[in-house]
Parts: C-alpha cells; sequence; structure tokens
C-alpha cells in the first residue's frame, strides 16, 4: 500500500478545495493502513448541554473517511459518500477536541469501504463508530 497524499498534500487539498472546513478539520496523519483527523471542536459544534453534536461527528468521521480514501488515490474531488452508520455509544469529554481513526477495508475501482473510531482527545474509549462507503467517479 502506497500513500498518493500524505497530511501535509491533503491538508492543503482541503483549504483550497473544501475551504468551509478550514480551522475546524484537519488531517493529522496519513499512513498506508490508517488516518487520523481532528475536529477542532468549538462552541459552534456544541449541542445543548455542553456536548459534541451528532451531525459534527458525523461529519468528522465523513471528512476523515473521505481524506482516508484521497491518501491512496490522489485528489478526487467528486469521491462521494453512498452509504454511512453511525454508532453514537458514549459521549464526549468536554472541552476536548476529537480525533477519528480510520482504515480503509476496501479500494476498489468504483467503490470504497472504510470504517472510523472517533475518540475524545486523551480518552482510550470510543464515542463513536462510523462505517460508509464512498464512490469513486470513473477517471
Amino acid at each position: 500500500m502506497t500513500i498518493a497524499m500524505d497530511a501535509e498534500a491533503l491538508n492543503e487539498f482541503l483549504a483550497r478545495d473544501f475551504p468551509q472546513v478550514a480551522g475546524s478539520y484537519r488531517v493529522e496523519a496519513a499512513e498506508p493502513d490508517r488516518l487520523v483527523a481532528r475536529l477542532v471542536v468549538s462552541d459552534a459544534h456544541l449541542r445543548p448541554g455542553g456536548t459534541v453534536s451528532g451531525p459534527s461527528i458525523f461529519a468528522l468521521a465523513d471528512l476523515a473517511i473521505y481524506c482516508a480514501i484521497l491518501s491512496r488515490i490522489g485528489p478526487v474531488a467528486l469521491a462521494v459518500t453512498t452509504c454511512a452508520n453511525v454508532d453514537f455509544m458514549r459521549k464526549p469529554a468536554a472541552g476536548r477536541d476529537l480525533l477519528a481513526e480510520c482504515r480503509l477495508l476496501k479500494l476498489g475501482r468504483v467503490l470504497a469501504v472504510a470504517d472510523a473510531l472517533i475518540f475524545s482527545d486523551g480518552q482510550d474509549e470510543p464515542v463513536a463508530r462510523c462505517a460508509m462507503t464512498y464512490s469513486i467517479p470513473p477517471k
């Protein structure tokens, strides 16, 4: 397994092609067998009660898995989510960023399947588990 885009290249791609995520999301590590992405949690990501919202957790997982796929195939902006399942397992720790640890389970010509565990920074137990399938456009 080789890397087509490292963490720096992925962050540059996001800043250029998805500026709406700048400042909130970043790729921490892109390795052949895993990718780690961070959500810098702010008030915009909180729901009443002071916990990170489900949509924010979903967005982190979606972005992280997208980047895990791009790390292997290069900058294909039109790869899209076709199926997603999120299990919310516990409340995220207050005042901490979230980390997504992703692995690709299958990378084919037209479909990619991946999963992500979401953790509160510094915590051992995951707050969510996400499984997603992406469609990769033809070249």
